[in-house]
């Protein structure tokens, strides 16, 4: 059993429950019968402030192929919280009905306050562009299977770096394990924040190199991970518009990188990776998203304390 009761940050779990939990996920993968009904009873409630595909579907259908229910919403407009309710005030009353809460909301720290007035687990499913642990466990089971470890690895984080929660975490959840080497390629408007260069990697001791262009480091890449510039996370049209365009891997591109390096992004893409790498055989970014539910699987069946 975790020692943590909520997933709140990529941290909360140590590196050997980490093992565990992935363990426990491969074991699911090999075979998925045999956890098809130990969640038999429990309901999972999906409390999603922020629109989302992917991580919302994979949650619920982890609790549904575990044999558990789903209730929940997926917008902030179909709860309460169009009344004014608060979000300590909505947890409470979700405590009277599921077993484990899954939160996602557009502000920082909301899961957190979530945690603090819960008395079922909480899993944070973003917040703002701050933290995102559950795709964070997505890309280690995916890079674990892929590349059969964790460490030793340059990994390359392309885009928006600065309001890219997923890249957050992940920077986050990497620095624990050995030989781990970063190469950060942004524009300079959306450069990874401050707080995770010196408090993450020059903290850990962690090599790390920031530059502007793809082409002249895909060749030294072990793991490509892409991401799209968020409309969303933009208080100015222009500045969107000019920045989104930046980073387009393509065909060309792809011929400069080493037939070992794989190709990961947490998705939605929109289009800073041609259709056209869809097809080489290095692109994981749709098996990726399959890992995600069996992770997911994990998780919820972790923090019940079923296994």
């Amino acid at each position: 059993m975790f020692k943590a009761k909520h997933l709140l940050d990529p941290m909360d779990f140590s590196v050997e429950e980490l093992e565990d939990l992935f363990q426990l996920a491969d074991q699911i993968i090999s075979n998925p019968k045999d956890f098809s009904h130990i969640c038999d009873g429990k309901i999972l409630a999906t409390l999603f402030y922020e629109p989302s595909t992917r991580t919302r579907l994979s949650f619920e259908t982890a609790m549904l192929r575990l044999g558990g229910n789903v209730i929940g919403f997926s917008e902030a407009n179909s709860s309460s919280t169009a009344k004014g309710e608060s979000i300590a005030d909505t947890i409470r009353v979700i405590d009277c009905y599921a077993d484990i809460a899954v939160v996602r909301h557009s502000k920082e720290g909301a899961p957190k306050i979530a945690a603090q007035y819960s008395a079922i687990p909480i899993i944070n499913a973003g917040d703002g562009g701050h933290q995102h642990p559950t795709q964070t466990l997505t890309d280690l089971l995916t890079i674990k299977n892929i590349k059969g470890s964790l460490s030793n690895l340059t990994i390359g984080v392309c885009g928006d770096l600065k309001f890219g929660r997923t890249v957050h975490s992940l920077i986050k959840a990497m620095s624990r394990y050995p030989n781990v080497r970063f190469i950060l390629i942004s524009p300079e408007e959306l450069k990874a924040p401050n707080y995770i260069i010196s408090e993450v990697l020059e903290k850990n001791n962690i090599e790390y190199i920031e530059t502007y262009t793809m082409e002249e480091v895909i060749g030294e890449l072990d793991i490509l991970y892409m991401t799209r510039v968020q409309k969303e996370r933009f208080f100015n049209e222009e500045d969107y518009i000019r920045l989104k365009d930046s980073y387009i891997l393509d065909g060309d591109k792809m011929k400069l990188a080493s037939e070992n390096m794989i190709v990961m992004h947490p998705l939605p893409r929109v289009n800073e990776i041609s259709y056209e790498v869809d097809n080489d055989p290095r692109a994981y970014y749709f098996k990726q998203a399959k890992f995600g539910m069996y992770v997911r699987m994990a998780l919820i069946i972790k923090l019940l304390g079923l296994m």
